[in-house]
């Protein structure tokens, strides 16, 4: 299996380069060079399996055995997720009315980010290991990656992560997670800007092809393939599942409801349909809703400002996943996706082909949800079933409950991606109680530690600063 550029203007890698490199050299992502499709027997086959032997059999058809044999993959996915806390990794639960709710949180972090950010961290090893490398990692988050980054390589001598966050628009539970980690290789930013904006400085950094070089720097956000790749098996074990037979030919169609920000699990979809999982999708956003907006008037295009929601993990405007999704429905189109792409970053507006817009329409359902929505949703799911969801969980539910009796005979499963108890403000919102865990709990009273990015400041100039230093110490430490 070798990677291509979205662009198509970086030639053909492996899997290690797509892992440690995140941006393509001409600005794209990486993509598969071809999607495999699966055929019938192979996804009856399939539909037995746990889900860690789904993202077991997906790893293995998209890295190489030549790269890591089989039998030392599977034992790295085994380490991953060996600190989760649910026996089965993701849960399914079943509740009133044909709402199924795949919980996707029982990692250590409380959100769906662990389960891909667990295996990077286990390739990441492996190879730097190997090489006896040391690399740099950036990270911009609005909530959850930030914390699952960290957990994924904290205490690592071969690895100094840097994470930006955005100061005062993530939960209280969410910077805890981060700022309480006191580890020599973990360095966490308050920065006074929103999620859009604290993706500037980094992409600038990672466009500085000599200090890129020198420094190793790497990406552990979603624009890094092995995030997407492994995202892909929670739809297989979401469609095995919810689907009531995989013996019927044609398999039955299951609709799965994707809480969308920057559309990296989106994508993940959009890859487990092209294989031929016969899944449908819908994205669902906030009030932040430039992907709603691509894909019923194919308006690619930034609004004035980011809008503080109950859902803030999902409050982004420039959801950089959308380049994979535009090749994915383009028919691999890298140069229509490079200008558009090109005149969405110069002018933060982009007018979809018509051909485009309307295959997109057609491959993927959306729909808005406001935060009064998201309040009365908690609420509805709480009265009916005594189940308290988090605000992202509860933006794909209220889509749940407004198309329910206009569907009432499709099957459909909601992505839960993260866990209640990190959004204790929404649920003190909704009027509803939360139990919070010890866990939980200590992070009040934990020792934090972080620097303030000030707006004004030279973003880039001080991290650039702070990565130096990083390397120098690492240097003098060796000699």
């Amino acid at each position: 299996m070798k990677y291509i550029s979205s662009r198509g203007g970086a030639g053909s890698f492996d899997f290690e380069h797509a892992l440690f490199s995140g941006y393509a050299v001409d600005g794209g992502l990486f993509m598969p060079e071809k999607i495999p499709v699966l055929d019938h027997p192979r996804l009856r086959t399939w539909s037995t399996f746990s889900y860690l032997e789904l993202v077991k059999e997906l790893c293995s058809v998209f890295i190489s055995p030549e790269l890591i044999p089989k039998a030392e993959l599977n034992d790295l996915i085994d380490r991953a997720f060996i600190r989760f806390r649910h026996k089965d990794v993701v849960h399914l639960s079943r509740l009133k009315n044909g709402l199924n709710i795949l919980e996707l949180w029982h990692g250590a972090t409380y959100a769906f980010k662990d389960l891909s950010l667990s295996c990077m961290g286990q390739f990441l090893q492996y190879f730097l290991k190997k090489k006896k490398k040391h690399v740099t990692i950036l990270v911009g988050t609005s909530g959850d990656t930030g914390s699952s980054a960290i957990e994924s390589v904290r205490g690592e001598k071969n690895v100094d992560i840097f994470v930006l966050l955005p100061y005062g628009l993530c939960s209280q539970v969410q910077e805890r997670q981060m700022t309480t980690v006191i580890e020599k290789n973990v360095h966490v930013f308050l920065t006074e800007g929103n999620s859009d904006e604290i993706d500037e400085p980094i992409k600038e950094l990672f466009a500085d092809e000599d200090f890129s070089r020198k420094h190793n720097l790497i990406s552990l956000n979603s624009i890094n393939w092995c995030r997407v790749l492994v995202q892909i098996a929670h739809y297989f074990y979401a469609y095995f599942q919810c689907a009531p037979t995989v013996e019927a030919v044609p398999l039955p169609t299951v609709e799965i409801v994707v809480p969308t920000g920057g559309a990296g699990n989106l994508t993940a979809g959009c890859i487990a349909q092209k294989m031929g999982l016969p899944i449908e999708l819908a994205a669902v956003v906030n009030d932040n809703d430039i992907v709603h907006r691509t894909i019923q008037q194919g308006d690619f295009s930034v609004s004035r400002s980011v809008k503080k929601t109950l859902a803030s993990a999902m409050d982004i405007q420039v959801p950089y996943n959308m380049e994979r999704i535009f090749w994915l429905f383009s028919g691999s189109d890298s140069n229509l996706v490079k200008s558009l792409m090109e005149e969405f970053y110069t002018t933060k507006k982009v007018k979809l082909p018509s051909e485009l817009q309307n295959k997109l329409f057609e491959g993927v359902r959306s729909c808005k949800i406001s935060d009064e929505e998201i309040i009365q949703t908690m609420k509805h799911c709480w009265e009916d079933n005594h189940y308290l969801l988090c605000p992202h969980t509860a933006v794909a539910v209220s889509y749940h409950y407004k198309y329910a009796s206009c569907r009432p005979n499709i099957w459909r499963c909601c992505l839960a991606p993260a866990s209640p108890i990190k959004f204790e403000d929404a649920i003190c919102k909704a009027n509803l109680s939360l139990e919070v865990s010890a866990e939980i709990s200590k992070l009040k009273d934990m020792e934090t530690r972080s620097c303030t990015l000030k707006r004004g400041e030279d973003w880039v100039k001080i991290l650039r600063r702070r990565i130096e230093e990083g390397t120098k110490q690492r240097y003098s430490n060796q000699s």
